[in-house]
């Protein structure tokens, strides 16, 4: 309309000043301190979460933001989050039954529940089993975790969940760990790891075998926490094609972000591998 009259026909006819009018086009354009600030602050905040490959919060942000020297109250931050979409979970889904316990093989003690917290890398090592679904069929994917830094030592994926999936996984981590002879090794009861191939696996690297109580699965809570965080950060998020396509995902989730990357709150903050480098 305003092509066709001039702003002072306008005002006019809608009985308001020239003046008035011009201080309330400034005010609608202009944008006052504060809001100027949660402007470039939104910016951060996008920048933060996708290097965080979409998966953090507003508490990691918050700490992200403090590295870099800038102060901001979480409800600041998850209110800036929300306003642009932006969340750091998913909605967590049904759960495959991995674990078969119903076998005749021998049942280590449940030793983890005694022990003291982990003072050192490779003094309380943790496995378990999980499985990933893609268009091909399931993948399934075992691991073991270091429960002083969290981080992820060995891996293995197949497409079955047998005792040479789980013996895999140990090779890699013995491998690259070089752990002592004492170190306590502790799993579910599930028949792969019972099996003596396993028990002789573990005998071998001079391990102090150690295993949930039956269907407890809070015995093994550090793993089953790394499976949510693992599922709810990467597997909802993907329709996996094919478990070739999964393969490569998994790997570059635990290798280059979770190990390497991403920060943990009960860690000061810090990665898993940065966790480690600082503290020993």
């Amino acid at each position: 309309m305003k092509n066709e009259y001039s702003i002072l026909a306008l005002c006019q006819h809608l009985e308001v000043s020239p003046s008035g009018y011009y201080d309330w086009q400034r005010r609608r354009t202009d944008l006052g301190p504060r809001a100027l600030e949660n402007k470039i602050l939104a910016q951060e905040i996008r920048q933060i979460y996708a290097q965080s490959r979409q998966t953090y919060g507003s508490p990691r942000v918050v700490h992200a933001l403090r590295q870099k020297g800038r102060r901001y109250g979480r409800n600041r931050i998850a209110r800036l989050m929300k306003q642009q979409g932006l969340c750091g979970r998913q909605t967590a889904r049904y759960r495959v039954r991995t674990t078969d316990s119903n076998h005749d093989q021998p049942i280590a003690p449940n030793r983890l529940a005694q022990e003291p917290k982990a003072t050192a890398p490779n003094q309380l090592w943790v496995a378990d089993i999980t499985y990933i679904e893609t268009k091909e069929g399931w993948l399934y994917l075992a691991a073991i975790l270091d429960l002083y830094s969290r981080k992820i030592v060995g891996w293995a994926m197949s497409e079955r969940i047998d005792t040479s999936l789980v013996l895999k996984a140990l090779a890699m981590a013995l491998l690259h760990r070089h752990p002592p002879a004492n170190l306590l090794f502790h799993s579910d009861r599930g028949v792969q790891y019972a099996s003596s191939d396993y028990r002789q696996a573990i005998g071998q690297a001079g391990f102090v075998a150690s295993m949930s109580r039956k269907g407890n699965c809070y015995d093994n809570a550090t793993m089953e926490s790394f499976w949510s965080t693992l599922k709810l950060e990467l597997v909802y998020r993907h329709r996996f094609h094919s478990r070739a396509h999964a393969r490569y995902q998994i790997f570059d989730y635990i290798e280059m972000f979770y190990n390497r990357q991403r920060v943990h709150s009960s860690l000061d903050y810090l990665s898993p591998v940065d966790f480690e480098s600082k503290n020993n």
